[in-house]
């Protein structure tokens, strides 16, 4: 059960038909703003483990007219983002099963949801943290405790911003896909955010247990994932990653060859000599030989 102002409700129904139905747009509110259409009712996703700050929230929202959806989880809230698109996405970092920052990799790196501005609510204070959710595309970090003020303002901003797009994302079939080519799709995200999180961190990769809890998922089914897209596990997709960037480094650039086996988290020159004779039956100092022979032939008899 799930208390609303002066009742109690069941969770489930909570969810299915938000918190309009209950009555919350009484509330009163010490602070107004209003949307560039009053026409048009902004939908918002609170994405938080907190009754607290969700009941707090959905007070705030639906007192100014708003559509409020809510998930306990992150795993939960990215699969309803996914389905209802709303306008704007609250998302708190600490959660359950999937944590803020985990599903905001996977909005991002979905085309349904990655154009959805996401503000990380959060009651860690580091700059460091801020930081991190900053860079994976969020557009605000509102610290815990909240002032009711300060959410209401953030939100109205940027939703403003959203109403001034010019453009709007593509439409996507609203045909229900049936369940194979959803998990198609869920599974493209997933290797998308993944390779794109390993190609950001080459030089001191995760564990594939660490990705995977990064990405909130497990092993087992990422490994599985690469299988079916590469036919090679997550280890395995990261050491031919690593040799196609060494090979297109020694071929366009002149980065000492130490430095790119260092760049690219080789643990010494020699290691990394190894490495790339095994995959390319050649040394990365003969590869960048031939490759400097066959760009001025004419030196060759020199």
């Amino acid at each position: 059960m799930f208390p609303i102002a002066d009742k109690t409700f069941p969770i489930d129904y909570l969810l299915l038909y938000g918190t309009r139905s209950f009555g919350v747009g009484r509330v009163a509110a010490p602070l107004t703003w209003h949307p560039m259409s009053s026409k048009i009712k902004c939908s918002i996703l609170l994405i938080d483990d907190s009754t607290v700050d969700l009941r707090l929230l959905m007070e705030l929202m639906s007192a100014r007219q708003m559509r409020v959806n809510v998930a306990f989880n992150g795993r939960d809230g990215y699969h309803k983002a996914v389905l209802l698109r709303p306008d704007l996405i609250l998302l708190d970092v600490s959660m359950p099963v999937m944590d803020g920052f985990a599903t905001c990799r996977m909005l991002k790196n979905n085309e349904r949801t990655c154009h959805i501005p996401v503000i990380f609510l959060s009651a860690a204070s580091e700059v460091k943290k801020r930081i991190e959710g900053l860079s994976l595309g969020a557009v605000d970090y509102i610290g815990k405790p909240f002032s009711e003020q300060e959410v209401i303002a953030r939100v109205g901003i940027h939703l403003n911003l959203v109403t001034r797009r010019q453009s709007s994302p593509p439409e996507t079939n609203p045909d229900k896909p049936d369940a194979e080519a959803d998990l198609a799709r869920r599974d493209t995200v997933l290797i998308r955010t993944a390779t794109n999180y390993l190609r950001e961190h080459l030089t001191l990769p995760p564990s594939p247990e660490a990705l995977a809890k990064i990405l909130g998922t497990n092993e087992k089914y990422l490994n599985q994932a690469f299988q079916d897209s590469f036919a090679m596990p997550v280890f395995a997709w990261l050491r031919e990653e690593r040799l196609r960037q060494a090979r297109e480094l020694l071929a366009l650039t002149e980065t000492p060859i130490s430095d790119i086996g260092e760049h690219l988290g080789y643990s010494s020159g020699a290691n990394f000599s190894k490495a790339f004779r095994e995959r390319f039956g050649c040394s990365p100092r003969d590869l960048r030989v031939e490759l400097k022979k066959a760009s001025h032939p004419s030196e060759e008899n020199c």
